[in-house]
């Protein structure tokens, strides 16, 4: 689905992690013009960067933002057992190492750096937030998972017994949710699309999978004050995936100065890539938008920081 454009230069590469596992990366990159920013592309839950991502991709490239995605283990292009996730937390140190490589570039250390996740990604952006609160400069959270909506959660006896056979049984697709699909993507044309992609996971959810989305959205849900990051969250009014309200919570909770927080009426989950395109295109449209304002904003106290040394360093007449 990515392709190269006059504006916009996609590029791929398969890595090895720490850990041994081959792991997919891409990045949509400004075409003759050097990015005035980094944007790192976190995805959702049983899809890829590749596909999910690309619509955002080029459009933050489009806009002058090289923009970079990994897909997860077990997720898209990358090794392991199609959609099973055996610790969440080792998906966000896959990340943080990637991004962290990316960030170390001479070309690169002082240009301002985001995250921008979307659902589960939200969460892996909010997770690698954590792992160093200051290192970001902000973050945009797409309909983020900070929490299982009810109507798709599993009832607590349900959670209960399945949890105690994580232990034996963890990679089993048992997990008796509905499907994500129908749920999350609006429009019908835009679901044929993810249906077909042979690297979207269709299966049940694995039982450790589901368990592990459950053990970092409550978590995440119980510390939402801890977030301290300038943020724009976007979530769809009728998004029966994740909750908006946890959203509005989310907004209120944090100890963030700098936040914003836009609901979408009458859309669903998938803002990036499951609603019309007049939608998408709002949705893109406020993403640019903020990350320029965070950027010129950034630029302004980076001068004033530098005025001031100079300042400091002339000599009293």
């Amino acid at each position: 689905m990515a392709e190269n454009t006059e504006q916009v230069q996609y590029e791929e590469e398969f890595i090895i992690s720490r850990r041994g596992l081959k792991l997919f990366t891409c990045r949509w990159l400004p075409r003759n013009q050097e990015p005035k920013s980094l944007v790192f592309l976190c995805h959702g839950y049983a899809l890829g960067c590749e596909t999910s991502m690309n619509g955002i991709g080029i459009r933050l490239a489009e806009a002058g933002m090289a923009a970079y995605g990994i897909d997860y283990e077990g997720h898209g292009r990358s090794s392991g057992l199609r959609g099973y996730i055996p610790n969440f937390d080792e998906v966000v140190g896959d990340c943080w190492e990637f991004y962290t490589s990316i960030i170390e570039r001479m070309e690169n250390k002082n240009k301002m750096r985001f995250l921008l996740g979307e659902s589960m990604g939200g969460a892996v952006a909010l997770l690698l937030h954590k792992k160093q609160p200051s290192f970001w400069d902000g973050a945009v959270l797409v309909a983020p998972m900070c929490k299982i909506a009810d109507e798709i959660k599993p009832s607590p006896l349900v959670i209960s017994i399945l949890s105690k056979l994580c232990r034996i049984i963890p990679t089993w697709k048992i997990i008796p949710t509905k499907d994500l699909m129908d749920v999350a993507i609006k429009v019908p044309s835009k679901r044929e699309e993810f249906l077909s992609d042979p690297y979207c996971y269709k299966g049940n959810t694995r039982l450790k999978t589901g368990y592990e989305l459950l053990r970092v959205s409550t978590a995440l849900e119980k510390s939402l004050h801890e977030v301290i990051l300038p943020f724009l969250i976007l979530h769809g009014e009728e998004d029966r995936v994740t909750d908006p309200k946890v959203s509005k919570l989310l907004y209120e909770s944090a100890s963030s100065t700098d936040k914003t927080f836009k609901l979408y009426s009458g859309m669903w989950h998938a803002l990036i890539s499951g609603e019309t395109p007049e939608n998408i295109e709002l949705v893109f449209t406020d993403i640019v938008n903020w990350l320029d304002k965070q950027i010129s904003q950034g630029n302004s106290r980076m001068e004033s920081e530098i005025k001031a040394e100079q300042d400091d360093q002339i000599p009293a007449s």
